[in-house]
């Protein structure tokens, strides 16, 4: 059984992520593979640098996998089009608006956002800032990851359809049907974008989404088969 690690949504947080990259480097299975699920940007304020320290990581040959998540993707489609707004929103919204969180990662490189400037000036100065290499690796994200048990992506699955088959949509924005779908689908479904206070456990799922993006910890779990276990400062505990 190869033990492999899962982070939930980091949402610009660099402190948390460190926090949780130490317990990980703490841990007995300290060289297994890590599976980041996604929203890496928007809300928290270091955005850039979350980018940039798992770009790094991976560069080193740490083995990390790095999904992408709605708010990456709405990163990449802002800077094609400032007026971008995603239809899979729950309103119309546009990436700088407060709830999006997009305003807080281009201050992250360094761009003025203040809202009483014009939004064409915030986009160029957008195109300008973002390194182009950050744009490439986010482009780059796979949208999902498969081991033998389990099966990881950012947002979830959608019900009866299969695998190779699944919208990339629904893989970084999906809700419901799937939160509530209480089928078996062969593997652990492990995602986050649906934010609770904690991760939690389901009979087919294990949702690490624990609301950094909302000033809560960020969270590691370290999975052995279907099993999860939360990886922290005191060592291991269960959910």
């Amino acid at each position: 059984m190869q033990p492999i690690f899962a982070v939930g949504d980091i949402h610009g947080q660099l402190e948390e992520l460190h926090k949780v990259l130490d317990h990980i480097a703490s841990d007995a299975d300290a060289d297994a593979p890590v599976v980041f699920t996604g929203d890496f940007v928007d809300r928290g304020a270091n955005s850039a640098a979350v980018i940039d320290t798992l770009m790094q990581g991976q560069t080193e040959g740490k083995p990390w996998t790095c999904l992408m998540g709605n708010h990456d993707r709405y990163l990449l489609r802002y800077l094609e089009n400032p007026a971008y707004q995603d239809p899979e929103t729950s309103r119309p919204l546009y990436y700088t608006d407060p709830p999006i969180g997009g305003d807080k990662t281009l201050a992250s490189y360094g761009v003025d956002t203040d809202p009483r400037r014009w939004p064409e000036d915030i986009h160029k100065d957008a195109l300008a800032a973002v390194p182009q290499a950050h744009r490439d690796w986010i482009s780059g994200l796979p949208r999902i990851h498969e081991t033998d048990e389990h099966i990881f992506v950012h947002a979830g699955l959608r019900p009866g359809v299969p695998l190779e088959e699944q919208a990339e949509d629904d893989l970084v924005w999906i809700r419901e049907p799937f939160l509530s779908d209480t089928r078996d689908y062969g593997r652990l479904v492990v995602h986050g974008h649906t934010a609770l206070q904690m991760p939690e456990l389901y009979d087919n799922r294990l949702n690490l989404d624990g609301g950094a993006g909302y000033g809560r910890p960020l969270h590691a779990v370290l999975l052995l088969g279907r099993d999860p276990l939360l990886v922290g400062a005191f060592g291991r505990s269960n959910l």
